[in-house]
């Protein structure tokens, strides 16, 4: 079942093959632990490349490799490797080292861009230095990590990106308890914001503007739609166990056909983003349909896995169980009918028609 998830028609690069084996073993043996997947970071850093770089397919296989692997070291390593791109594409990690105590080469980091009703993270200037204060929801391992990117609100309806540490001393974790059952590990609380100087990363608006926003949240649905073909190889493994009927049969089937479509999206739209092809607007669309789609896939295909496998491996298998749960949670990063209504708001802003 422990096979690299490759997006290329199954193809891989031998050595990027080797590479992905290897992160999945080291992923597969943090068994569910956020503490111990922060010892992976490092060799998911240096295995991974950026996106738009040319080699976003190798990318989001990393990232789809990791979620079968294990779905809580994929949803620590994907926001470290985000944030790198995101310091990159700032152009801020060859040039600005070790500003105000941050090192952009160095650490282990986080986003948090989260809003939440009657919260607004606010970011004031003085005398050329920013800081930070108020509450920010969902910010995931603030406790755990060294640095973050994350947006706070500098006025007249505008946010901004600012690269902050973590472990100053205006930085608390909200108390409110954590008592998610999936993704159980990765404590997300609110943080409550003192003073806390920061960097600012692009300009007022760039962090939601920049082509690589929507590249990011492609690079997430690669996590959910690893996460799925674990769950569908368990399913199948279930058919080798005992003699499949019909249904059991058509339950395969129909997990197939959601993680042909998923699956065969994500690798068009890494030649997409390559080509150039995914930037803008263009790009906003894409990673709605994308992220559509595999949200869609993934819930398809646990509902395949429950009809045919029912309570057996929820009740008696830790790894199977956890994975159902962290999965159910990690997908809710789609907003569901909403995102829907947010795809259909700038398809009906063309002029054209869109199929």
């Amino acid at each position: 079942m422990r096979r690299p998830v490759l997006l290329g028609a199954g193809k891989a690069a031998p050595a990027h093959e080797k590479t992905l084996s290897e992160l999945m073993a080291l992923a597969a043996d943090t068994d569910g632990s956020a503490v111990t997947s922060l010892l992976i970071l490092k060799p998911a850093a240096d295995a991974a490349q950026l996106p738009g770089s040319g080699m976003t397919l190798a990318l989001w296989e990393l990232l789809a490799t990791l979620g079968a692997a294990d779905l809580t070291a994929a949803r620590v390593v994907e926001p470290h490797l985000d944030a790198q791109a995101i310091l990159a594409q700032a152009a801020l990690m060859p040039s600005e080292a070790g500003v105000q105590g941050i090192d952009f080469h160095a650490g282990t980091w986080g986003v948090y861009a989260a809003e939440g009703p009657g919260l607004a993270l606010q970011a004031a200037e003085h005398d050329g230095a920013w800081q930070l204060s108020g509450r920010k929801p969902w910010c995931s391992l603030a406790d755990q990590l060294d640095y973050a990117v994350v947006t706070a609100h500098t006025g007249n309806g505008n946010r901004r990106a600012f690269a902050v540490d973590l472990r100053d001393s205006g930085v608390q974790v909200a108390p409110a308890p954590w008592i998610s059952r999936g993704l159980a590990a990765v404590d997300s609380r609110a943080v409550d914001f003192d003073a806390v100087p920061a960097v600012p990363v692009g300009r007022d608006n760039w962090y939601l503007e920049r082509d690589g926003f929507a590249w990011g949240g492609i690079g997430v649905a690669a996590v959910w739609y690893g996460g799925a073909v674990a769950v569908a190889r368990r399913l199948f493994q279930a058919s080798r166990e005992r003699t499949p009927d019909q249904i059991a049969q058509a339950l395969i089937g129909a997990a197939d056909l959601s993680l042909q479509a998923a699956g065969r999206m994500l690798a068009s739209a890494a030649a997409d983003v390559d080509a150039g092809r995914a930037a803008g607007e263009q790009g906003a669309v894409l990673a709605q349909r994308v992220r559509g789609v595999v949200a869609d896939s993934v819930e398809r295909v646990l509902a395949a896995a429950a009809h045919g496998l029912g309570p057996g491996p929820l009740t008696a298998e830790e790894e199977h169980a956890r994975r159902i749960a962290d999965l159910q949670v990690y997908v809710r990063q789609h907003h569901a009918e909403r995102d829907h209504a947010s795809l259909g708001r700038l398809l009906l802003a063309r002029e054209e028609e869109p199929w």
